[in-house]
C-alpha cells in the first residue's frame, strides 16, 4: 500500500529528517569524524526505516516531487544569483583545469560502465545508464535518457534501472566524499581540525558580506543579518529566475539548445544578477541569497533521500551491482589520484576532491554538502566554493549531454 504525502507533510517530514541528521552528527563521533553531511545522515536513517516497513508490512510513502523540484531549482537559482562576473574571474586557470579533469572522468565513467557490461554479457548501453547518465547526471538526466533508451534503443526497464542507479549514486556520493577528503588532509597534513569552541565562535560571528573573502555556501552555519525587506526582495529574484527557467524549458524543447530546467534556473540567476548590478547599479543581497540557498539545499537533499525506495536497489541484477561498485571505486581513486593532484595537492584540492565525489556520483547539492562538512571542521576553501557549484551545475551537464550523444551515435 502506498501513502502519498502532499507538499505540507513532505515539508514537515523533511524538516524532521534534517533535525534527526543534525542530532546524529552531533552525537555520533563516527559521522562527525568522517564529515557525513547532516541531510545524508538523517535521510539514510529515514530510508532504512522505510525499507523495514515496506519489507514487513508492504507500506511505502511517496513524497511531493513538485516541492522537492522547487527547492532544487531555488538552490540552483541561488548559485546563479551569487555569481557575479568578478567572482567568476577569480576561478581563473583552476576552473579550467578542474573542468578538464571532470570531463575526462565522464569518459572514464562511461568506459568503465560499458566495458563491464560487455564483459558481464549485458547490453553495453546498460553500462552507459550505470555511467554518466545517472551518476554524473542524476535523477533528472536518468529520467530523460531512460525514456529515450527505452523507445529508441530497445532497452527494457531503462527508466527503472536509471532511477535505481541514480539513487545508489546519490547515497554513495554523500558518503565517500567526506572520508576521502579527510584521508587526504591527514595524509598530507594539510589542515588541523577546529575545536568545538572555535567552530562555535566562528558560527556566532556574523558574516561580513562586503569582505573580499565572502563566498556563498561556504559557511552554512554562520550567522547572517537579514531583514524582512531583504527576504521579500530576494524571494522576488528567485521567482524571476524560476519563471525564466520554466519559460526557457518550454521554449527550447526540441531545439538544439534544449537544457534541463535547473540549468535555465542557474542561467537566469547569472543573467539577472549581472544585469541588475551592471546596468542598473542595484545592490543584490548576497546574505539573503545565501540563507535561502543553503536552506533549499538542505531541504532538497532531505526530500531526495526521504523519497528513496531502497528495495528498488535490492531488485537490481547482480551485474548492475558489480558495475555500480566498480564505479564507486573508480570515483574514489580518480578523485584521490587525479583530481586532488592536478588541483595542487593542497587543502583546496582535497575539498575539491570531496566535491567531485558529490556530483561525480550523485548531484551538485551533494557536492556542496560534502564540501560544507569538510570546511565546517577544517576551515574555509574559497577556491572550492567558487569552482564546484558552477562547474557541477552548469558546465558538466553540457559536457555530459555531448558525450552521451556521441556514444549513442555508435549504437544507432
Amino acid at each position: 500500500m502506498d501513502f502519498t504525502f502532499n507538499a505540507f507533510y513532505t515539508l514537515i517530514a523533511a524538516v524532521i529528517v534534517l533535525l534527526l541528521g543534525r542530532f546524529l552528527v552531533n552525537k555520533i563521533d563516527f559521522l562527525k569524524r568522517y564529515n557525513i553531511p547532516e541531510p545524508v545522515a538523517g535521510g539514510l536513517v529515514a530510508a532504512i526505516i522505510s525499507l523495514i516497513i515496506h519489507s514487513l508490512w508492504g507500506y511505502s510513502i511517496t513524497t511531493s516531487t513538485e516541492l522537492q523540484t522547487s527547492f532544487m531549482l531555488i538552490f540552483f537559482a541561488s548559485i546563479g544569483l551569487s555569481a557575479n562576473f568578478a567572482k567568476l574571474r577569480e576561478g581563473g586557470i583552476g576552473l579550467v583545469i578542474f573542468l578538464i579533469a571532470v570531463s575526462v572522468f565522464i569518459i572514464v565513467q562511461n568506459t568503465v560502465g560499458m566495458t563491464l557490461a560487455s564483459l558481464l554479457g549485458i547490453d553495453p548501453l546498460i553500462g552507459l545508464i550505470a555511467g554518466s547518465i545517472t551518476l554524473t547526471g542524476g535523477h533528472g538526466t536518468a529520467g530523460a535518457w531512460g525514456e529515450i533508451l527505452e523507445t529508441q534503443h530497445g532497452i527494457q526497464g531503462a527508466l527503472v534501472i536509471g532511477m535505481a542507479s541514480a539513487t545508489f549514486g546519490l547515497i554513495i556520493g554523500g558518503i565517500i566524499g567526506g572520508p576521502l577528503a579527510k584521508m587526504l588532509i591527514n595524509r598530507y597534513e594539510l589542515a588541523t581540525p577546529r575545536t568545538a569552541a572555535q567552530v562555535e565562535k566562528r558560527d556566532n560571528t556574523p558574516l561580513d558580506v562586503n569582505s573580499t573573502e565572502y563566498i556563498p555556501f561556504e559557511y552554512p552555519h554562520r550567522v547572517r543579518l537579514i531583514t524582512a525587506d531583504n527576504a521579500i526582495t530576494t524571494l522576488g529574484l528567485f521567482a524571476g529566475c524560476l519563471a525564466f527557467a520554466e519559460f526557457m524549458t518550454g521554449f527550447s524543447k526540441g531545439t538544439a539548445f534544449e537544457l534541463p530546467t535547473f540549468v535555465w534556473a542557474l542561467a537566469g540567476g547569472v543573467i539577472l544578477r549581472n544585469v541588475l548590478e551592471g546596468a542598473f547599479k542595484v545592490k543584490v543581497f548576497d546574505r539573503a541569497i545565501d540563507v535561502f540557498g543553503n536552506a533549499s539545499l538542505s531541504l532538497y537533499l532531505a526530500m531526495a533521500l526521504l523519497s528513496l525506495k531502497l528495495w528498488q536497489l535490492a531488485d537490481l541484477a547482480g551485474p548492475l551491482m558489480v558495475i555500480l561498485g566498480a564505479q564507486t571505486i573508480t570515483m574514489a581513486l580518480y578523485a584521490a589520484f587525479i583530481t586532488f593532484r592536478v588541483m595542487g595537492k593542497n587543502y583546496d584540492a582535497a575539498v575539491l576532491a570531496a566535491g567531485h565525489c558529490g556530483f561525480g556520483m550523485g548531484a551538485t547539492p551533494t557536492a556542496v554538502a560534502n564540501m560544507q562538512a569538510i570546511t565546517n571542521m577544517y576551515g574555509a576553501s574559497h577556491k572550492a566554493f567558487l569552482i564546484v557549484p558552477l562547474c557541477g551545475a552548469f558546465f558538466v551537464d553540457l559536457i555530459n549531454a555531448t558525450v552521451i550523444q556521441v556514444i549513442l551515435k555508435f549504437f544507432v
